[in-house]
């Protein structure tokens, strides 16, 4: 125990004076990491906020199914609550309905009202919400094909335009993501690399008393690590102060602004798992850029 303790503060004291020794290129490779991570964070925290509210929407949207003149609901609300996309029902028989037409346009003669037009010219209604945003047009398309059914109705524009939106977020985050990673990853190899050959002397003395390479090196993988996880935590702390800023904006608006803001409320595990994503992210760019950088000197 007390030699790997030995072991343990070599490693930690290096890998600190190595950051001592860098000057400003570990600077310029902790701010590559930290804007990377800037970048996917606020990205990846934004296609969460997106998907919520695609799911709201999916949640909330209802498909209107109109039953054709003298068919009843009840005749096919079996088929309806057997198909899989389905999550609840109601109907409004189509009595229901005209009573709360002629309520809403103040006639206190049902009885009367309905002897003008001969008959109610209603007809019976389903509501049927669906699983997800994703379900609701195969949902519309299975209900149309029941028999009976004279038509369906749900409003699809807003959810097609969320989820176009979602699908070109990712993309952008991915292409972002890929082009900063590369960048990051050469900046952190490039710094390494510079302080490697800045203590060549050091290591040549430890190889000649017999140091293996993995001993040699593993202080400049640490430092590369370090600089992922510094980065991270910069960047959390920007999206962070982002978050703060923009809820104190948000306080002020309207009451619509702010449920919709209410709505795109991350859960607690997304909360805590943006820094373990940011910051493992970080280090395992550290990580790749240190291993290139010793790489070949290991070799040699």
């Amino acid at each position: 125990m007390f030699k790997f303790l030995t072991k343990l503060d070599y490693l930690l004291k290096e890998t600190f004076l190595g950051l001592l020794r860098g000057g400003w290129m570990n600077w310029a490779a902790v701010s590559t990491v930290a804007v990377l991570l800037f970048l996917f964070g606020l990205s990846l925290q934004t296609s969460w906020q997106v998907e919520k509210l695609l799911n709201q929407f999916g949640s909330q949207l209802e498909v209107s199914v109109y039953l054709e003149p003298g068919i009843e609901a009840k005749s096919i609300e079996h088929l309806v609550v057997k198909m899989p996309e389905v999550v609840a029902m109601q109907t409004v028989t189509k009595e229901e309905a005209w009573a709360k037409l002629v309520k809403d346009l103040r006639i206190a003669d049902i009885d009367g009202a309905t002897q003008q037009l001969g008959e109610n010219p209603l007809v019976d209604e389903m509501k049927v919400k669906a699983r997800n945003s994703q379900a609701v047009p195969v949902l519309a398309t299975s209900l149309a094909k029941l028999q009976g059914v004279e038509t369906v109705e749900y409003v699809d524009e807003a959810v097609k335009r969320i989820a176009q939106l979602h699908r070109g977020l990712n993309w952008f985050t991915v292409t972002i993501t890929s082009i900063l990673t590369l960048t990051a990853i050469a900046v952190t190899t490039t710094t390494i690399r510079l302080i490697v050959l800045a203590r060549r002397h050091e290591i040549e003395i430890m190889q000649l008393v017999g140091a293996t390479s993995a001993w040699i090196y593993l202080p400049f993988i640490l430092q590369g690590i370090s600089f992922g996880l510094v980065g991270g935590a910069i960047a959390w702390s920007f999206i962070s102060v982002i978050e703060q800023f923009l809820g104190k904006l948000l306080a002020n608006q309207p009451e619509f602004i702010q449920f919709l803001a209410n709505g795109l409320q991350l859960a607690p595990t997304q909360i805590l798992l943006l820094p373990l994503i940011l910051l493992s992210f970080g280090a395992t760019v550290g990580l790749i850029g240190s291993l290139f950088a010793v790489h070949r000197f290991a070799k040699a």
